[in-house]
């Protein structure tokens, strides 16, 4: 048995979250042939009725630049959605399957696109700890 204290958890967002990473590499001219800021301005555009969609800082997973990260909704994580890393999301159309999948509700809600497994990456704890505090 562990000996670690659980917290109780936090009741969570109300809507699923989706963080596109724009820091060093993500969403620079380091990654070139991609509209950034058009990326950002669909997410938002598709997905930002039903989701909350932020950009952040280096999500520290650079070699799979551009990294969308999907977490579920409180409702989401209760029925067992976790949070989603893609990376190399270089493509409108990943893109936009992303921005329809959080639109749907996101993990545990919606089913992904089964394209999307082509972008999703597993990154170390120490990465996933960072986005998720």
């Amino acid at each position: 048995m562990s000996r670690r204290q659980h917290k109780a958890a936090a009741p969570g967002p109300s809507r699923p979250t989706v963080s596109v990473c724009r820091g060093c590499c993500c969403g620079t001219e380091k990654i070139p042939g991609v509209d950034h800021a058009g990326q950002l301005a669909q997410l938002r555009q598709t997905a930002g009725g039903t989701a909350t969609v932020r950009a952040v800082e280096c999500l520290d997973a650079c070699e799979h630049g551009n990294v969308i990260v999907v977490q579920p909704s409180a409702e989401g994580r209760r029925a067992g959605g976790r949070p989603v890393w893609l990376g190399l999301v270089n493509d409108p159309h990943a893109v936009a399957d992303i921005a329809a999948w959080a639109a749907d509700g996101g993990p545990g809600i919606a089913d992904a696109p089964e394209i999307l497994d082509l972008y999703t990456f597993s990154p170390s704890r120490r990465i996933r700890a960072g986005l998720e505090d």
